[in-house]
């Protein structure tokens, strides 16, 4: 690793956490105990066939590049911490010129590829990470939340790291609402990979790849993911303006305007009416966007 990307994170980390830095290796925060669930994240993220075929088809579309320039301004000139940044997806479609772009994540190999397209990487839980607080402009944390053991211990870690008038933006963590699956509906899902490969072929994926991608979603499964209560009690009392946006992943800058976007796709739909869920309504819609602003400087003890 550069020196250059050695003195941007040393100016930011916090003097009571050890991060080893090895010449051309990426800066690591020791994780001690890692549950079965980093394990599978630091595996699957780091596999070079699997994180190249992430990398080139997850989060790359026009809506998605869309929704978060409406949701941030762009990253020009900003002090960006990516957490979860994965191979480098976020940064790969927004683009811009960040004055400072960290970027977090568990895979070594997935940080290996982050740092070819311009992060300054390190190696750490989300759940703890080594830095001092309220430094960054925006946080972006997308598709991350429920990859972690704790998604309330995950989000305060990253809300503490926004200072005064700064943004913490969340999206691509799944509504519960929207998977919250009863009856037959659960038992489609139960078997939904064997209708996949006998009837769906162009949703199967090989057998190997698709059980260990399973293992790294803690929080993606029926009667679980993320709800308005989760981010309003954590991120209001830390001082931040907390607002709100459901859709279906197809929806851009009117998202802002309360778009949900298409409804979910006949799979899902059909799961939902089984379960006596609208599948037009927004509780409905498969993600949840969070974009917050902190608006208040609560202090670091009551922070």
């Amino acid at each position: 690793m550069s020196q250059e990307k050695a003195q941007i994170l040393q100016e930011y980390l916090s003097l009571d956490k050890a991060v080893s830095f090895n010449k051309n290796a990426i800066p690591e925060c020791p994780i001690p105990d890692p549950s079965c669930w980093l394990l599978a994240n630091s595996y699957y993220f780091g596999h070079p066939e699997w994180a190249k075929n992430y990398f080139d088809s997850c989060h790359r579309h026009e809506n998605f590049k869309e929704r978060w320039i409406a949701a941030t301004g762009g990253w020009n000139n900003k002090i960006v911490i990516d957490i979860g940044c994965g191979p480098g997806n976020l940064y790969a479609t927004l683009g811009g010129i960040p004055k400072i772009l960290i970027g977090v994540d568990v895979s070594r190999g997935a940080l290996e590829m982050a740092k070819e397209i311009g992060y300054s990487p390190l190696l750490a839980d989300a759940q703890n990470l080594p830095f001092v607080s309220k430094f960054a402009d925006i946080v972006a944390v997308n598709a991350t939340l429920h990859h972690c053991d704790d998604m309330s211990k995950a989000l305060s870690e990253a809300a503490r790291l926004v200072r005064l008038g700064g943004l913490l933006v969340i999206d691509h963590d799944p509504q519960l609402t929207a998977w919250d699956f009863k009856g037959i509906a659960m038992l489609f899902y139960k078997v939904r990979l064997a209708i996949y490969k006998m009837f769906l072929s162009n949703l199967h994926i090989p057998k190997e790849e698709r059980l260990c991608a399973l293992s790294t979603e803690t929080h993606h499964k029926p009667g679980d993911g993320v709800t308005p209560n989760l981010f309003r009690s954590i991120l209001e009392p830390m001082g931040f303006e907390v607002k709100l946006y459901p859709h279906n992943h197809t929806v851009g800058a009117d998202v802002l305007s309360g778009n949900i976007g298409k409804p979910p796709h006949w799979r899902y739909r059909l799961g939902q009416f089984l379960s006596g869920i609208n599948p037009y309504s927004s509780e409905a819609a498969l993600s949840l966007m969070c974009i917050a602003q902190r608006n208040k400087d609560i202090s670091p003890s009551e922070d």
